[in-house]
């Protein structure tokens, strides 16, 4: 198994547990992507993904339809996608991605969880380099043999696949994305869920101690409405 089994194994136990949070983030990819490619999900492979993994999430029907419809309207706001970096107490990386129709408002509050926290924001490209973007792929496992699906599907980018209570997870460079999923959808593959990861490339552990000041500004920046993800350089205990 590879780093990112060990990623994912680390990472599911920890946060994003809550529904309403979920929802929102998906109500926000769900307005980026009709902006960008349209309400139809037949013709938009973004909005197709996004619905996949609305509906991984439990998200009622009635929901999904009813933001495609609020994001097609010319006066709903559309959302940017903002990437702030910068270092937690005891020399953590921290990458954060957010999705923000008010710039300004975002950058403030980043910047406040940092300095009531002991942190530093940094500038762009200061910690990015230090995570590898992925993508992921997760489709049933029934009637699948995993090597041989490996075998098949390193053409199209993948790089890491194993299986897991929930199926089988792929994951590939965050450019794979688009092949991947052309791949899966012409072999008449259900694609669970999908989407985008930051595995760091080297992490860090630290005491118990330590651990809670890092946790002190990992949980203030989560509970931003703006923060889609957060990623760290921590060892997850």
């Amino acid at each position: 198994m590879g780093r990112a089994f060990e990623f994912r194994k680390a990472r599911k136990m920890k946060r994003w547990s809550a529904m309403a949070k979920t929802f929102t983030r998906i109500g926000k990819d769900i307005v980026m992507a009709v902006k960008e490619g349209g309400p139809n999900p037949e013709t938009n492979s973004r909005l197709r993904a996004v619905i996949q993994n609305a509906k991984a999430a439990n998200m009622p029907k009635d929901n999904v339809e009813r933001a495609i419809k609020k994001a097609s309207d010319k006066d709903t706001a559309n959302f940017k996608e903002v990437l702030f970096e910068g270092y937690a107490p005891h020399g953590i990386a921290i990458l954060i991605e957010t999705a923000t129709d008010n710039n300004n408002r975002t950058v403030a509050n980043i910047r406040s969880y940092f300095n009531k926290c002991n942190g530093t924001m940094g500038t762009q490209g200061s910690v990015e380099f230090m995570f590898d973007h992925t993508c992921n792929f997760r489709i049933p496992a029934e009637g699948q043999d995993v090597e041989e699906l490996e075998l098949e599907m390193i053409d199209f980018g993948v790089e890491e696949i194993f299986a897991d209570e929930d199926g089988i997870l792929m994951y590939a460079p965050f450019e794979s994305f688009g092949a991947i999923q052309k791949e899966l959808e012409n072999r008449n593959m259900e694609i669970l869920s999908s989407g985008f990861e930051r595995i760091p490339q080297i992490t860090k552990e630290l005491t118990p101690d330590q651990v809670a000041d890092v946790e002190k500004l990992l949980e203030k920046i989560e509970e931003d409405d703006d923060v889609m993800n957060v990623y760290h350089t921590m060892v997850e205990l």
